[in-house]
């Protein structure tokens, strides 16, 4: 018995050794057949692997430090040869020979994996057809059949302040089939690139790992229909589409590349190899002369690579698609002061239809009054669990809407300007200015993004984010010296209303330089607090929240001191012109205290040109002082 176990074992390595050997004889066949080699040769003499189309398809760029490229691609999978993600050439030759393969004649053979660099190689060698082995790729076309190529529009989802993911805004592309197609809004499809971030990550955890690349990243392709429904009423942000002039063949040249990134794992950083980066990625494999990656080697954020779009001659027109909280403000705006309670009472009740002071209106106030109701209902609702007496008095409602001829108009007109029509995101500044008699020169840069004194035109109002901004100063008879560095500088104010009740709030930390017992020393600090706005007037915000800081400041009997405080302020835009003023104090535990005035105008010269009059009166247990300067700001990207 175990010299019978002993044979059979003997056999079975025989026959595995045979099926490597004869795995590696065709193997060597393919590389060695002539019509291959001639095709290689070819492919060398017209140095193929130099072209922008094949760096663009393999997704090289430089390290940064040489003229070596690399693949940002991060997975093994994606590559025929060894070193394919160092090396261009040695990529393509074995791609070549890949193609030939008769290992297998299925989804896993190279023709099915990499149909794009197929499809570009055959145009560029000419390729015989019939040469290559004949193969089924049963998964591509399942595929393609769902997957529609005649159009695509770039989606730009517009901001969310209390998503760190979303605070920029974000990108992703829309697959629309044939023009005229009946409820193509649901046949098209997302293309989505982004971080595939584990559950329980909380937003700092997010933030640092965001930063880091800590996080794979993958393209997703899913049904447009969810992307609205997560976008427009589950965050209650704005959509901005933009439809693209792509021909058919860039949008299959398109669409084939995405079908080779299927699964496949990059690396995400929040900042530049990003949802954003990587779309135009996807547009530069369509429209390999457009060279959009070109001019995002720092950051890539959202905004500014729709702007790089447009300035591409690629978007052909807009559309708009209201969220389902600026749907509601609209219609609340609508209508009359005299009705704003009825509104309220009959989304909670509806049987008050039937009371003489709803009666007695005209129909065009009744189903203006109801369509609001139920809208803001049914907005109540979106967050809830589900509630048997709201979704009763929802039915009732639309019934009572139904009865009606005249039917209500609920969609907003179009801002007045678009998301691609702001400022761009970085900013560099000069100042000249004076402290108590002493005079000074400011320069700054801001990697990102808006303030809320800078040009709110394509923004939110009363929001900013800030990041990455650092002030040097030189003053007289002093050295060049670290003014300012923000790390993070984000205020959300956001009016409350009837209707609406959120909460207003703000959080800064860095480094900055702060007066202390008559010496200025730089100090570390977190700072955050939150409270309420109001919008008294349309372009107007007043706002008041309670502040706390932590300070490090080597000028204290304990380096780390907690401090609390009050921050009140004004905030007019003009049209051409911002004015912010703002109140504001804090006391630390060690009973020292800073109080301060601050008047801040900005008069916007042009979309990325503004001058900015600054005023500060402060002060503290030992000292006051007042400064003014004056600031000429550039935007750029």
């Amino acid at each position: 018995m175990p010299i019978h176990s002993k044979q059979h074992s003997t056999l079975a390595r025989f026959i595995l050794f045979t099926l490597i050997l004869l795995a590696y004889f065709q193997t060597s066949q393919a590389n060695t057949d002539p019509y291959v080699k001639d095709l290689q040769k070819k492919a060398e003499s017209l140095k193929l692997w130099q072209q922008r189309e094949w760096i663009n398809l393999l997704h090289y760029d430089n390290d940064g430090s040489s003229d070596q490229l690399i693949s940002q691609v991060d997975d093994a999978r994606f590559f025929n040869a060894e070193d394919g993600k160092y090396n261009p050439e040695a990529e393509l030759l074995q791609t070549l020979s890949a193609f030939f393969s008769t290992e297998s004649n299925n989804d896993t053979h190279p023709q099915c994996k990499f149909v794009a660099r197929l499809g570009w190689l055959k145009t560029k060698l000419n390729i015989d057809v019939s040469t290559l082995p004949k193969v089924t790729c049963k998964d591509y076309l399942q595929w393609r059949s769902i997957v529609p190529d005649e159009r695509v529009t770039l989606v730009f989802p517009a901001y969310h302040l209390n998503s760190p993911s979303s605070m920029f805004g974000h990108t992703l592309l829309r697959l629309d089939p044939a023009k005229g197609k009946m409820g193509s809004d649901w046949l098209s499809m997302a293309v989505n690139f982004g971080a595939d971030v584990r559950d329980g990550d909380n937003s700092l955890f997010y933030a640092f790992k965001g930063l880091s690349g800590g996080y794979p990243g993958f393209f997703i392709v899913t049904p447009y229909f969810k992307k609205i429904k997560e976008y427009n009423q589950d965050e209650k942000r704005d959509i901005w589409e933009y439809p693209l002039n792509l021909t058919p063949q860039e949008t299959k040249r398109l669409v084939t590349h995405l079908w080779e990134l299927k699964e496949i794992e990059f690396d995400y950083y929040f900042f530049d190899e990003n949802c954003s980066y990587r779309l135009l990625e996807l547009l530069e494999i369509a429209r390999p002369s457009i060279e959009l990656t070109d001019n995002f080697s720092l950051t890539s954020i959202p905004v500014d690579t729709v702007r790089a779009i447009e300035q591409s001659g690629m978007i052909k027109d807009i559309h708009y698609r209201p969220s389902q909280v600026t749907v509601l403000e609209y219609l609340l705006e609508q209508v009359p002061e005299k009705n704003i309670n009825l509104v309220e009472s009959i989304s909670k009740d509806h049987t008050i239809i039937n009371s003489e002071e709803f009666k007695s209106l005209p129909d065009s106030e009744k189903v203006q009054i109801l369509d609001t109701a139920y809208k803001y209902l049914r907005f109540k609702q979106t967050d809830a669990a589900r509630d048997p007496a709201s979704a009763k008095n929802s039915h009732k409602l639309l019934q009572a809407i139904n009865a009606f001829p005249i039917q209500p108009i609920d969609k907003p007109p179009v801002p007045l300007f678009h998301p691609e029509q702001s400022h761009d995101s970085k900013r560099v500044s000069i100042a000249l200015g004076e402290e108590n008699k002493q005079r000074y020169s400011d320069l700054a840069l801001r990697l990102s993004f808006h303030s809320l004194e800078d040009n709110e035109h394509g923004f939110l109002q009363g929001a900013q984010i800030n990041m990455g901004n650092v002030v040097l100063r030189d003053a007289e008879n002093e050295s060049l010296k670290l003014q300012r560095f923000d790390v993070v500088d984000i205020f959300s104010l956001t009016a409350r209303t009837q209707f609406f009740k959120p909460l207003s709030w703000k959080v800064y930390t860095g480094l900055e330089r702060q007066h202390t017992f008559g010496q200025q020393r730089l100090v570390a600090h977190v700072t955050g607090g939150a409270g309420f706005a109001y919008k008294p007037l349309e372009n107007s915000l007043v706002y008041g929240l309670l502040m706390s800081r932590l300070e490090r400041n080597r000028g204290f009997s304990r380096e780390i001191v907690p401090a609390y405080g009050l921050s009140t302020g004004v905030l007019h835009h003009f049209g051409s012109s911002t004015a912010h003023i703002e109140i504001s104090g804090e006391e630390f535990r060690n009973n020292v205290y800073r109080y301060r005035g601050k008047y801040i105008h900005n008069f916007n010269l042009a979309t990325n040109h503004s001058l900015k009059f600054t005023a500060v009166r402060e002060k503290q247990e030992f000292i006051e002082f007042n400064e003014a300067k004056l600031t000429y700001q550039y935007y750029f990207f």
